[in-house]
C-alpha cells in the first residue's frame, strides 16, 4: 500500500489538470507577498576569552545606535556559544573563533552591523557578576552589560565602521551580500553595567515655569534583570585636546557631553510607553523631544582637576541633575532639531545615553502596573513618566 498512494496520485494528476480550466491569478492586497529580500551574511570571528551567545545587530545606516544616534535594530539573529566555541567552551584562550551568521528577508538599503556577545562573567570572576542574560523583547534586558564584548563589521585594514549595501540586479531583485566578517575582541569589553536609574521629583511638568528639574540616582537592580551601576559616568568636551573645556553652546559653561538626556514624548494613553511618532497629529512622522541637559556647576568639581583643566578620563558621581526647559523640538533629524512652536502636553519618557552607546529610560516594563504581566519584578521607581501640561 505504500508504493500505491504515489502511483495513484500521478494517475489522478492529468485528469484533474486535464478535467478543469486553470484557476486565475489575481495579485494579493498583502504587500507582503509583493517584497523582494535577500540576505547578508557571512562569519563571525571572536577574539576574546568571554563566553556566550553572539548577537548581530542590522541598523539603517541612516538611523545608527547609540552612541552614533538614536537608531533602533531592525532584526537580529543570535549564534549560539556552543556553535562559537565549540570545545573550548569551557576554557579561557582567546581563539580566534569563527562560527557563520545570516540576516534574511534584508531590502535593498545600506546597513551597519552591530554586536555583543552575552556573556557569563560568572566563570571567571566573584560576585558581583553576570550571566548571560540577554532577552530582545524587553528594554531592560535587551543591551550589553559589563564584561560583555562588543563587535560589528569594520573594514580589516583600518577598522572603520563598514556600511554594507544591499543593491539589485537589472530585473530588480536584491542580491545577496556573502562573505561579511563581524569582528569581537576583548578590547571591547563593555566596562560597567547600563546607567540604571531613578528620579524623586514629581513627575509633574507646567511649562509657564519655563524650567523643570531632575536628580537622577542609581537604581540597583537585581534578580530576572540585573543591573548595579556604580554611579554615572561623565565626561567634559574637548574636542581639540587643547586641554581647555569646550563651550559650544558659548553660555560660559564648560559642556558635558557625556552622558546624554532625551525626554521624548510617548503616545497617548494611561499605558503606552511607545514614542510618539505624530505627536502634533499633522499625518507627518516626528520625533517631539523637549531640550534637556545636564547641570554643569554640581558636577565640575569632580570633572576638572586642581588647575581647572579636564580630566582626561570619565569619572564617575553619584547624581546627575538635569534641566528640561519648556522648549520642543521635532528631532527626525538629530543634527538638526527643528524648534515647534508650542510644547505638545502629553506624557514623556527620560533617557540616559552612555558613551559606550548603552540606555536606559523611564518609564520601562519594570513598571508594576506592567511588570507581573510580562514575569519581571515590579519596581515602582521605574513607572516615572514627565506629565508636560
Amino acid at each position: 500500500m505504500k508504493r500505491a498512494l504515489p502511483l495513484l496520485a500521478l494517475s489522478l494528476a492529468p485528469l484533474v489538470s486535464g478535467g478543469c480550466d486553470a484557476p486565475d491569478v489575481v495579485p494579493t492586497a498583502d504587500g507582503r507577498q509583493h517584497t523582494r529580500s535577500a540576505r547578508i551574511e557571512g562569519s563571525l570571528v571572536v577574539q576574546s576569552r568571554a563566553r556566550g551567545n553572539a548577537i548581530v545587530f542590522i541598523y539603517d545606516v541612516a538611523n545608527p545606535p547609540p552612541p552614533a544616534g538614536a537608531g533602533r535594530p531592525l532584526a537580529f539573529t543570535v549564534v549560539t556559544a556552543q556553535e562559537l566555541f565549540g570545545a573550548s567552551l569551557g576554557d579561557n584562550s582567546t581563539g580566534p573563533f569563527t562560527a557563520p551568521f545570516s540576516l534574511s528577508l534584508v531590502e535593498p538599503g545600506r546597513y551597519l552591523l552591530r554586536g555583543f556577545i552575552d556573556a557569563d562573567t560568572c566563570r571567571t570572576v566573584p560576585q558581583p557578576c553576570h550571566v548571560s542574560d540577554f532577552n530582545p523583547w524587553y528594554s531592560v534586558t535587551s543591551e550589553p552589560n559589563a564584561g560583555d564584548v562588543g563587535g560589528g563589521a569594520v573594514d580589516p585594514a583600518t577598522g572603520a565602521t563598514r556600511v554594507l549595501e544591499v543593491t539589485t540586479d537589472a530585473d530588480g531583485w536584491p542580491q545577496p551580500l556573502t562573505g561579511v566578517s563581524v569582528s569581537f575582541a576583548d578590547s571591547a569589553t563593555v566596562p560597567f553595567d547600563r546607567p540604571a536609574f531613578q528620579v524623586g521629583e514629581s513627575r509633574d511638568f507646567d511649562t509657564s515655569s519655563g524650567l523643570k528639574l531632575l536628580t537622577l540616582t542609581p537604581q540597583p537592580l537585581t534578580g530576572a534583570v540585573d543591573q548595579r551601576p556604580p554611579g554615572f559616568w561623565v565626561q567634559l568636551g574637548d574636542a581639540n585636546k587643547d586641554g581647555i573645556p569646550d563651550d559650544a553652546n558659548a553660555d560660559g559653561k564648560p559642556d558635558i557631553v557625556w552622558p546624554r538626556v532625551i525626554v521624548r514624548k510617548l503616545v497617548e494613553g494611561p499605558t503606552g510607553y511607545v514614542d510618539d511618532t505624530d505627536a502634533n497629529k499633522d499625518g507627518q512622522p516626528d520625533a517631539v523631544v523637549l531640550a534637556a541637559g545636564l547641570v554643569p556647576d554640581p558636577l565640575l568639581a569632580a570633572l576638572l582637576d586642581e588647575q581647572g583643566k579636564p580630566r582626561p578620563q570619565p569619572v564617575f558621581v553619584p547624581q546627575l541633575p538635569v534641566a528640561i526647559r519648556a522648549q520642543a523640538l521635532d528631532a527626525r533629524d538629530p543634527a538638526a532639531p527643528v524648534p515647534l512652536t508650542a510644547v505638545p502636553p502629553g506624557r514623556y519618557s527620560v533617557t540616559l545615553l552612555q558613551s559606550t552607546g548603552q540606555t536606559w529610560r523611564l518609564p520601562n516594563e519594570l513598571d508594576p502596573a506592567r511588570a507581573e504581566a510580562v514575569g519581571l519584578p515590579g519596581v515602582q521607581s521605574q513607572a516615572f513618566v514627565l506629565d508636560v501640561h
